[in-house]
């Protein structure tokens, strides 16, 4: 059974459709991207599973329950968290308190103090800060901080808005490699929106590519790569 499923999702901005019909599933431990230009509805896509927008049709559902009208909160306390774009941080708190702000629903507070080892275990750079505003710190240490913050909520599934937006490539790169150790070591299942489409597809295990509010192809990571109208048309290749 799949983890996440969106069959037939439709969002509207006023009368303007900005989703028309989307139909997709992400599987328990897959890394699952959607590519596509800006505009194509990738962002939109996130903002309705996540209920920031509202939906003019279709259903949400995850772990085989309809989510479609829940609120925020108590889809962050299902299990789904989100890295919005632009990462969003408290640039005036410190690190430790920003990551304390993902645990907010939790009352399990061992498990908590647990977690947020496991977080400076994978972003030594966030513990060495932890005392530090979190505004003073580089665009890819912001990154991780919002990632970490959203591992805060322990969540079953992480949905990924541009996480390399605005970055260097080698931190790029870390980025990506984070992303990778996630899914593996801690079985985390991703749904990942993102414009760098050559490197995400060396990265996820299938794709959905969008255009104008539909998807438009899909196929594994291997079969996009391949494919020549892909490859021309999204990979620059």
């Amino acid at each position: 059974m799949a983890m996440l499923e969106i069959n037939d999702l439709k969002v509207k901005y006023g009368v303007i459709p900005a989703l028309k019909g989307l139909t997709f599933h992400v599987d328990e431990g897959e890394i699952v991207a959607l590519i596509g230009a800006n505009g194509a509805g990738k962002t939109t896509t996130l903002h309705a599973i996540s209920a920031i927008v509202d939906k003019s049709g279709g259903t949400i559902s995850f772990n085989g329950k309809n989510i479609t009208n829940e609120k925020a909160y108590k889809i962050v306390g299902m299990g789904i968290a989100h890295v919005q774009e632009g990462r969003g941080i408290f640039s005036e708190m410190t690190v430790l308190e920003n990551l304390m702000i993902g645990a907010y629903l939790r009352k399990d507070k061992a498990d908590i103090q647990a977690d947020l080892k496991q977080v400076y275990s994978l972003f030594p750079r966030l513990e060495e800060r932890k005392a530090q505003n979190a505004g003073t710190l580089s665009g890819g240490e912001q990154q991780m901080l919002s990632i970490g913050r959203a591992l805060m909520a322990k969540p079953r599934m992480l949905l990924l808005d541009e996480p390399s937006m605005g970055l260097a490539p080698v931190v790029v790169e870390d980025i990506f490699r984070t992303i990778r150790k996630l899914n593996k070591e801690l079985h985390m299942t991703i749904l990942l929106v993102e414009q760098n489409a050559q490197m995400t597809l060396h990265v996820v295990n299938r794709a959905y590519i969008m255009e104008n509010g539909k998807i438009v192809h899909s196929g594994t990571a291997k079969e996009l790569r391949e494919n020549d109208e892909i490859r021309k048309t999204y990979l620059g290749l």
